[in-house]
């Protein structure tokens, strides 16, 4: 898969809804539930970040649930790739991105949404062909003002910002025309995972989904 094949298919998913809920597993048996609330709430992309034991199984758990597209987060090596792919993920998101992690999504015909953080970063994953990308950390990176700023030189680019957007702060991300979705931990709150309120995770789904 090219990298303007994968961006296409980013692209796709990234329309599914204003907000990509950016997940940490630590209990498997909250993967399905966590899902089907989020799903029925009107988020269908999933980001299951790789950072806890359990995450290739969560996003086995996940994959079956209907209605969802699950990715992997936090996508560093090949072997995250290649294990993502065997789990069952859709996509990828990565912080940044090398030429080994692109050339192993290519190989593995993963979508990527790779990281950058610069407007040289950008132009290099553009220059290959990536023509939606992950803008990480947003908000620490320079939030939306940056963005805005940035797409007037580099207008083909499309972004899914993620790192420290809130339901506060999410409509200046998505009121900008570069601006696909955005990625949020918000509507998976830790506290509601651990009593399983499942209602509560599909209320935030829900008004997240109204955001735009």
């Amino acid at each position: 898969m090219t990298p303007a094949e994968q961006s296409l298919k980013a692209a796709e998913i990234c329309r599914l809804a204003p907000v990509v809920p950016v997940i940490v597993v630590e209990d498997l048996s909250h993967a399905a539930p966590l899902a089907r609330a989020l799903v029925a709430g009107g988020l269908p992309a999933l980001e299951v970040t790789l950072r806890t034991p359990v995450a290739f199984d969560a996003i086995r758990a996940m994959a079956e649930v209907e209605g969802g597209v699950v990715g992997a987060g936090t996508l560093l090596t090949p072997a995250d790739v290649k294990a993502a792919k065997a789990a069952g993920a859709k996509f990828g998101v990565s912080p940044g991105a090398t030429e080994r992690l692109l050339d192993a999504c290519a190989e593995h015909d993963l979508p990527l949404l790779p990281g950058a953080a610069t407007a040289t970063e950008i132009m290099v994953l553009l220059e290959k062909g990536y023509t939606v990308q992950k803008f990480f950390p947003a908000e620490q990176a320079g939030g939306a003002a940056y963005l805005k700023s940035i797409g007037s030189p580099i207008p083909q680019v499309k972004f899914c910002p993620t790192g420290g957007i809130s339901l506060k702060n999410a409509r200046d991300y998505l009121g900008l025309s570069n601006i696909l979705c955005v990625g949020g931990s918000w509507v998976a709150p830790k506290d509601a995972l651990a009593r399983g309120d499942w209602a509560e995770v599909t209320r935030l789904a829900a008004e997240a989904r109204a955001l735009r």
